[in-house]
């Protein structure tokens, strides 16, 4: 009987495994993942789990019982040493598994701090996975001091969530602004002042020399510009790499993550890849994308592909940001954008669209989730929309759809 083999026990893993037997795969399924837990979302890690709103239960992604149930082998808490091509298996531990079909769902990594810089320092952190949050949380607390190095989505998160927690946050962001390598400078100058009324500190332009600390642990930080901090704890959000190094040693071909063709096929026509490792083609270029929706939907193209489908993953990218009270929906992708059109509305309520030439390309917005809506739909549909409607903030957006 056929053997399908998952590399990689998070959201795209436990996505492809549930849509093959939906998809009335009867052979065996193995899933294997590093950590020692059910597979679980990410996303609530650095907001509602952190914060004390969500009992760990409530981040997996489904009951021990579903995978029993559905006769799919959990192999948690251990990791694959090496894949071997040429003979179908997996080395796990003292065991090989043999495999006729393998799917690398392996994820990402968290770029971390230099150790000649203190980045092995007790009291550094980055927002990962269960084990790094958990030790975390007891120094998330009134009156305590934080600093956050990088002002991208995982940092400005993490100062979100220091912040509400009554912690003293500093945040530096090498770059001229945050979030610069994602988003316009609106969208910028919009998190700035929310978290800035916040009373988070926010550093632009300005890195971490060096962190500085007592008996192994973190005590302080020296800034790029001179600036010395006490600190009791830092938050790293510099960014993910995707995690290759099995595929590599298999020789599979990557580029900027595991190459795969518009079906998730790799190099081996053996093996597949989905999720945040995996790079695909998609309008002409090649692109990975870092997020919960394309961790589920491609590996659920990948699943009925390896039962024959032959189905091309289209994505459609969105994103989303929890911070303070504010929801930051983004669809889309704004690489190449020349201008940006502000549709304003009440309080905290904005959506800021992208345009390349005359074509809608990404929409930002914050709090506004029928601007995000109708932007999605005209994004996924090829059409754009009139910048003069979108710039009234008294104009009904959905005639754009019938356009």
């Amino acid at each position: 009987m056929s053997h399908i083999v998952v590399i990689g026990a998070g959201q795209a893993g436990s996505s492809l495994v549930a849509r093959l037997r939906k998809d009335g795969f009867e052979g065996d399924i193995t899933l294997i993942g590093a950590e020692p837990h059910l597979p679980y979302q990410r996303p609530p890690l650095s907001k509602a789990y952190l914060l004390g709103e969500m009992e760990l239960e409530r981040l997996f992604l489904r009951p021990e019982s579903f995978y029993s149930e559905n006769d799919i082998t959990l192999r948690l808490g251990e990791r694959v040493a090496e894949i071997d091509p040429e003979a179908k298996t997996v080395t796990l531990g003292n065991e090989v598994i043999p495999y006729d079909q393998l799917a690398l769902t392996t994820g990402s990594d968290p770029r971390r701090l230099p150790a000649s810089i203190g980045g092995d320092l007790k009291g550094v952190y980055v927002v990962r996975d269960l084990t790094h949050v958990d030790e975390m949380a007891p120094w998330v607390k009134e009156g305590a001091r934080a600093l956050i190095v990088g002002g991208g989505y995982i940092g400005l998160e993490a100062a979100a969530v220091c912040a509400k927690r009554g912690v003293k946050v500093t945040l530096v962001e090498m770059a001229d602004r945050i979030l610069q390598r994602v988003a316009a400078s609106e969208t910028s100058d919009y998190f700035r002042k929310l978290h800035t009324e916040y009373g988070a500190d926010i550093r632009e332009g300005v890195g971490l020399d060096r962190l500085v600390g007592e008996n192994g642990r973190v005590t302080g930080a020296v800034l790029t510009d001179g600036a010395e901090l006490q600190i009791d704890f830092v938050v790293v959000g510099v960014g993910i790499q995707p995690s290759i190094q099995l595929a590599e040693m298999a020789g599979l071909d990557l580029e900027n993550g595991i190459k795969t063709d518009a079906y998730g096929r790799t190099s081996d026509s053996s093996i597949w890849a989905a999720g945040d490792c995996a790079s695909f083609p998609y309008k002409g270029q090649r692109i990975r994308l870092e997020s919960v929706p394309n961790a589920i939907d491609q590996a659920e193209v990948v699943a009925q592909n390896m039962l024959g489908a032959a189905i091309e993953y289209m994505a459609t990218p969105w994103f989303w940001s929890d911070q303070y009270d504010v929801k930051l929906q983004i669809a889309g992708l704004n690489s190449g954008y020349d201008r940006v059109i502000t549709r304003k509305g009440d309080g905290q309520t904005v959506s800021f669209w992208y345009y390349k030439g005359d074509q809608l390309i990404a929409v930002d917005a914050m709090n506004d989730p029928r601007a995000y809506m109708v932007g999605k739909r005209l994004i996924e549909a090829g059409k754009t929309a009139d910048a003069a409607i979108v710039s009234d903030p008294d104009a009904d957006l959905k005639p754009l759809l019938k356009a």
